[in-house]
């Protein structure tokens, strides 16, 4: 596996302050709906609440699910926007994502592909979860070891770990036939290292905070249509669309909240029964 890997320098107080923004799904038609939401529209509403913390952040993580219809226009809609947010950007890809486009795409955009993001005190790392042509994640044999050398290599520094499919159950019974189908090895990784602080997770269009084993486990609202908590069957949310501040600080801990645009500005089809 090509070592991919970036530099991020802490603020003056040795913190790394985010934002996670995922799962845009958006088309290369902006007036485009998916479930009653027209995603390029509530993606770029989502960008103009983000601004407020253009001057703070120092990156912004996009968990997967970029694009809806794997069109080489939807992603330059995403990185179009993404950039006014003015800070770096890294990504990983979801199961709607077709690799094959994603990465020439975000490419000639000039958002490189980064496995491995090292800053002062901590370290990031993105994992692959996507298995072509289904809804489930899986990490091959290749992530898994590549996410044990990477762990390895910097025993010193808290780690932060990105992945688009959730690893824990969210208690809903049809999202968790989507969930990261061989989850155990992965945690048989990190609970064998002291230094991983936190797995975040795109997929469920939800927010989600777990403590588990001593790792914090998220998850965060889709820039789009929401996904219903605790349902059995599929099931929209009305809760607006949004995404994720964090701030990984000096000491290893986490501070986090989810924000939202305005409630209202976007309706979803509340008919749908899957998409």
């Amino acid at each position: 596996m090509k070592k991919q890997v970036a530099q991020l320098k802490a603020n003056a107080e040795g913190n790394l302050p985010l934002l996670q923004i995922t799962d845009t799904h958006l088309f290369s038609d902006r007036d485009k709906d998916l479930l009653g939401i027209k995603t390029v529209q509530s993606y770029e509403a989502v960008i103009d609440h983000a601004l407020r913390y253009s001057s703070e952040c120092l990156a912004v993580l996009s968990t997967g699910d970029l694009s809806q219809d794997h069109s080489a226009q939807s992603y330059v809609n995403f990185s179009t926007h993404i950039k006014k947010l003015n800070m770096a950007c890294y990504w990983l890809p979801g199961n709607h994502d077709i690799q094959a486009i994603m990465l020439p795409s975000l490419l000639q955009e000039g958002l490189a592909q980064t496995r491995q993001i090292i800053s002062d005190y901590w370290q990031i790392i993105m994992l692959d979860s996507q298995v072509e042509g289904v809804v489930y994640g899986a990490l091959s044999d290749q992530q898994i070891c590549f996410l044990e050398k990477a762990l390895s290599e910097f025993p010193e520094k808290h780690t932060l770990i990105c992945i688009h499919h959730h690893v824990l159950p969210m208690g809903s019974k049809w999202l968790d036939q989507h969930i990261l189908k061989n989850s155990q090895p992965f945690l048989d990784v990190i609970s064998s290292f002291d230094n991983v602080r936190a797995v975040l997770s795109g997929h469920v269009h939800q927010a989600g905070d777990t403590l588990k084993d001593g790792v914090y486990f998220m998850t965060t609202p889709s820039t789009c249509v929401q996904f219903k908590e605790k349902s059995d069957d599929f099931s929209l949310d009305t809760r607006a669309p949004g995404y994720r501040y964090l701030s990984l600080n000096k000491g290893g801990d986490i501070s986090t909240h989810i924000e939202r645009i305005e409630s209202g500005a976007f309706t979803v089809d509340s008919d749908a029964k899957g998409y």
